[in-house]
């Protein structure tokens, strides 16, 4: 994406609106949700399609049409690890020519693009946030796969427009950790799968490293959970219970940030140095963004970005400093990967 489109892209999401004003709100969403009046003015689902609201652009800048962490080689850009990690989801998932699938949380798109072109099925994405959704149906249209993928738009947490038993396959790749209830929103997957569908999803959780009486631990998560808008960080052991409690099966269950396979990379490495497509790599690191942040404000006072731009990659640069931290201090993973099964 480049600077004329990312600035369209700003303009159009932004719509006008008082940007650092909304930025800021979005930074007291945890104090909102654990004020007294929470219970009745504060819904989290709300926070998640501000922060992709706010971000969205800059992600695609940043990393390309697939907003999520892979495992990472040092053979491999990120970008290269993000479709082998995608090609090892259509393989764990079985699909065949003729499945129709879910894609829970479907951002705009980039895995659903490319397990609908290479697998040969029908692909839904589900999304709450609608300018992610016109941006999927976009590049859907442009990479002319209409007659296989489409997109409903509704919160994960009810999909009442999708009747049950629908789906033979879904996956869910980094979108269920921000549920409020990931019970809940394990219930309503499987409530549109077919019995026996196998169900991937790729969950942020903290790792048996966490310690909850370190206070570096839990000043670390929250720090993560502040910045990327979750409202809590689930163990593994967690995410299984709540599969679990929705009625699935558990598979398999793997923190694939460990890995070794003699070549691995922490999956946190391209936010600390250069690695990945000239230009997105540089971008992503401490002093890409520091030197992002400034040419942000010039852009604005030249009337290229929307007015509060540089505050929201400001934003985004303190998240990815608390990706590292988490990351490196072992006690953070966005690649606990599972694999549950619909009981017959």
């Amino acid at each position: 994406m480049n600077i004329r489109r990312l600035s369209s892209g700003l303009k159009a999401s932004y719509r006008g609106s008082n940007v650092a004003r909304r930025v800021q709100h979005f930074e007291s969403w945890d104090a909102r949700a654990s004020s007294q009046s929470a219970a009745t003015d504060y819904d989290h689902v709300d926070t998640v399609k501000e922060y992709y609201d706010l971000c969205g652009e800059f992600m695609v800048f940043g990393w390309g049409e697939s907003l999520h962490f892979s495992p990472l080689s040092a053979l491999e850009s990120p970008e290269e690890s993000a479709i082998r990690h995608q090609r090892l989801m259509i393989s764990r998932l079985e699909l065949c020519r003729g499945m129709t699938v879910i894609d829970v949380g479907c951002g705009i798109g980039g895995p659903m693009r490319r397990v609908a072109r290479e697998a040969g099925v029908r692909v839904v994405g589900i999304n709450s946030n609608e300018i992610q959704l016109d941006r999927a149906k976009s590049l859907n249209a442009k990479a002319g796969l209409d007659h296989l993928v489409s997109c409903v738009a509704c919160s994960f947490m009810d999909m009442s427009a999708v009747e049950d038993n629908r789906f033979d396959r879904g996956y869910a790749i980094e979108s269920t950790c921000h549920a409020p209830d990931k019970a809940g929103a394990f219930a309503e997957i499987y409530r549109v799968l077919k019995p026996g569908a196998l169900f991937w999803g790729q969950e942020m959780c903290m790792t048996d490293k966490f310690d909850p009486d370190d206070s570096r631990h839990r000043a670390i998560k929250r720090d993560l959970m502040h910045k990327i808008a979750l409202k809590d960080i689930e163990t593994t052991d967690g995410v299984n219970r709540d599969l679990e409690t929705a009625g699935f099966q558990v598979i398999e269950g793997v923190d694939r940030a460990v890995e070794d396979d003699g070549g691995a990379v922490p999956w946190y490495r391209p936010l600390e140095t250069r690695q990945g497509t000239p230009g997105s790599a540089m971008r992503r690191t401490p002093l890409g963004r520091k030197a992002f942040i400034g040419a942000a404000r010039l852009a604005e006072a030249l009337g290229v970005f929307p007015k509060g731009s540089a505050r929201v990659v400001a934003l985004m640069d303190r998240t990815a400093n608390a990706y590292v931290a988490g990351g490196a201090a072992g006690i953070f993973t966005p690649l606990y990967c599972f694999l549950a099964r619909k009981p017959l």
